[in-house]
C-alpha cells in the first residue's frame, strides 16, 4: 500500500474516525511509514505528508532562510482541517516537528508517538554534556555546516555515518546515495535550522496526551539523551528503548517499532 503522499486520508467508509498523521525523518518521505499505515487502517484514517523538499513535494528553491518551522507550519495546515484531537507520529526531524505540533496545539493531540525526535534544544537547556558533546563529534566537522557543500557527498558522508557509524554513507548502494543527494540541500536547511533550536524541556510540559518516546539501543548518545529528558518532561511520557536498533529502528526494527506504536494509539484511542 502506497502511504499518502501530499494529505489524503486513508478511510474504508463508515462513521468518522480518529485520524493519525505519520512524519517521515529528514531525507526520506510519507512511505517509510507504509507498514505502519497498513497497521493502522482497519481503525484509523492515515495522513502521510511530505515536507517541504521531500516526496512529492520534491520541488523546492533551496531557500537558505528555511526554518524547521515552515514544516511545521505545514503539517499544522493539515491538522486544522480535522475536527478532532490526533494521534501524531515522527521520527527524528519528524519526531521534531511532531513535537512542537503538540508545544503548540497540546489540545489537539490525542497522542505522541517518537523515535529519536532531534530535540535537541532540551540538550542545551539541560546542559547535558554527555549529549552535547557528542553533538560535537560531528558538529566540530568543517563540511557540516560549510553553505557550500552542505547536502553533498562529502557532508552526507559526515551525517549518514555519525547516525548510523563510521562507513554507513559509502555502504549504501549508488541508487540510495543518489536518492539522498536529490534532496540533500533540504536536508542541510533542516539541519542547519534545527542546530539552532533552544527549546527546554520544560516547554513541553504542557501536553496533557500520553507519549511514547521510543529510542534506538544503538542511537548516538545525543539521541538517547533527548529521549530520556523528553519522557521525564511529558507529564504522561513513556519510555521504550528498543533492544538492537539505532537511530533508523523505524526501517530496520520496524515490527517492533509499530507494534509499539499501534499499541500506543489504541490505548489512547
Amino acid at each position: 500500500m502506497d502511504v499518502p503522499q501530499s494529505g489524503m486520508s486513508v478511510s474504508s467508509g463508515g462513521p468518522v474516525r480518529q485520524t493519525a498523521f505519520l512524519l517521515h525523518s529528514s531525507g526520506l518521505s510519507s512511505r517509510q511509514w507504509g507498514r505502519l499505515a497498513d497497521a493502522l487502517r482497519p481503525t484509523h484514517d492515515v495522513i502521510a505528508p511530505d515536507f517541504l523538499g521531500s516526496g512529492e513535494r520534491a520541488s523546492w528553491s533551496d531557500d537558505p532562510g528555511f526554518d524547521f518551522s515552515e514544516d511545521v507550519d505545514l503539517v499544522e495546515a493539515e491538522i486544522a482541517r480535522v475536527d478532532a484531537p490526533v494521534h501524531l507520529v515522527g521520527h527524528s526531524y519528524g519526531g521534531l516537528v511532531a513535537a512542537t505540533l503538540a508545544r503548540r496545539n497540546p489540545g489537539r493531540i490525542r497522542s505522541l508517538a517518537l523515535y529519536d525526535p532531534v530535540a535537541f534544544g532540551v540538550l542545551h537547556g539541560a546542559s547535558d554534556q554527555e549529549g552535547l558533546d557528542d553533538l560535537m563529534t560531528v558538529g566540530r566537522q568543517p563540511v557540516f555546516l560549510d553553505a557550500e557543500r552542505g547536502g553533498g557527498d562529502e557532508w552526507f558522508e559526515a551525517f549518514v555515518d555519525y547516525w548510523n557509524g563510521a562507513g554507513a554513507w559509502r555502504g549504501m548502494t549508488e541508487s540510495g546515495r543518489a536518492s539522498f543527494l536529490r534532496v540533500g540541500r533540504k536536508v542541510f536547511h533542516e539541519v542547519r535550522s534545527l542546530s539552532n533550536d533552544r527549546t527546554e524541556a520544560s516547554a513541553y510540559a504542557t501536553l496533557p496526551a500520553p507519549v511514547l518516546l521510543l529510542g534506538g539501543e544503538k542511537s548516538p548518545a545525543a539521541a538517547r539523551r533527548v529521549v530520556a529528558i523528553l519522557a521525564d518532561a511529558f507529564p504522561r511520557g513513556r519510555l521504550l528503548i528498543v533492544p538492537g536498533a539505532g537511530h533508523m529502528g523505524p526501517l530496520t526494527h520496524g515490527t517492533t517499532v509499530n507494534e509499539a506504536i499501534v499499541a500506543h494509539i489504541a490505548s489512547a484511542s
